[in-house]
């Protein structure tokens, strides 16, 4: 337990115990550029509608750099109050160490309720059925697990930390989506938005998936993190890691993915840009460090974030089907 260190961006890191005594610190003060504070307000006006139109939200939360975001935007959005969203964190069991002490950290800190759908628990119950062989993954057995859990919980609204920059079905949603009862999303028949008015209205058993962050670039989450002095997980800043090269994709070499024999493991100085199940995730080879150095090779980079994730290239409409069976 006392070995997780949560990155800070600045080449230090610290413990556990010093992250959850004295909350996200350690970066350096730096000058936020403007228009982040036109997209700030932007999120905290859409979260606030969410508390405003909903019953019963949730924050869905992967522990990666968007959703860390949402859950600080949703702490100044009600300030004094605590954040009223419970998070949601559909568990996959394939997720990477880091990820989850850096999530159960965040949760002591902010006091928040963690509400956690597992994947595992869903294999056992007969609910969905496990992939095999080298490909196999548990990111499409999400979407079951995700409506199971919404139903459980009664939850009527699912605040999302997509982008419309991130990939091409993304980029098709609005800030409130409509999801019908059996959780599915229509690409042709969404709600106009117009005037920053937004139509939350459902029918018993529908649902809203909703997106703070859709004007948002990854630059933008970046630069955020950094002027607003938000601790992210270590897997962001570069690091010695065993890894595997799977068609121009470098995996970690994780006791849940299954190597070709051909697939040989290697040490490399890697980050991610991403971070998800650990079977799917790709890392890139980076000497990133720094928030700083992050930011530079954002701007440099001519490959999308999502670029490395292994899922996506299952099809070229792999994210979109998956969207309309109710995936995030």
């Amino acid at each position: 337990m006392n070995n997780l260190h949560i990155h800070t961006g600045n080449g230090q890191s610290e413990s556990r115990a010093t992250f959850a005594a004295s909350g996200l610190t350690g970066h350096p003060v730096r000058t936020r550029p403007t228009h982040l504070k036109t997209l700030e307000e932007e999120g905290i006006y859409i979260l606030r509608e969410v508390a405003a139109q909903f019953e019963r939200p949730a924050l869905l939360f992967s522990g990666g750099k968007d959703s860390i975001v949402m859950v600080h935007l949703a702490e100044k959005a009600f300030r004094p109050l605590n954040n009223p969203f419970p998070l949601l964190h559909v568990d996959t069991g394939h997720n990477f160490a880091e990820t989850i002490a850096f999530r159960d950290a965040l949760v002591r800190r902010t006091g928040s309720r963690l509400i956690v759908g597992s994947v595992q628990e869903s294999i056992d119950k007969g609910r969905v059925q496990e992939e095999t062989g080298p490909e196999a993954g548990r990111n499409a057995l999400q979407t079951t697990v995700l409506l199971d859990t919404l139903k459980k919980h009664s939850i009527d609204c699912a605040i999302g930390g997509g982008r419309r920059d991130e990939e091409k079905a993304r980029a098709k949603e609005r800030f409130f989506s409509h999801r019908n009862v059996f959780g599915q999303w229509d690409p042709k028949n969404q709600r106009p938005e117009l005037w920053g008015l937004f139509n939350g209205r459902k029918n018993p058993g529908e649902h809203f998936r909703v997106f703070p962050l859709s004007n948002w670039t990854e630059m933008d989450i970046w630069q955020y993190i950094a002027a607003e002095n938000i601790a992210i997980p270590s897997l962001y800043f570069s690091h010695t890691r065993n890894v595997f090269n799977r068609r121009g994709v470098w995996l970690d070499d994780s006791p849940f993915i299954t190597r070709y024999p051909e697939e040989k493991v290697v040490q490399k100085v890697v980050r991610f840009r991403t971070i998800g199940d650990a079977t799917c995730t790709g890392a890139v080879l980076s000497h990133a460090s720094s928030l700083e150095e992050i930011i530079a090779e954002v701007a440099a980079s001519r490959i999308t974030e999502r670029g490395n994730r292994h899922d996506d290239k299952r099809s070229e409409a792999a994210m979109e089907d998956r969207k309309i069976l109710g995936y995030f």
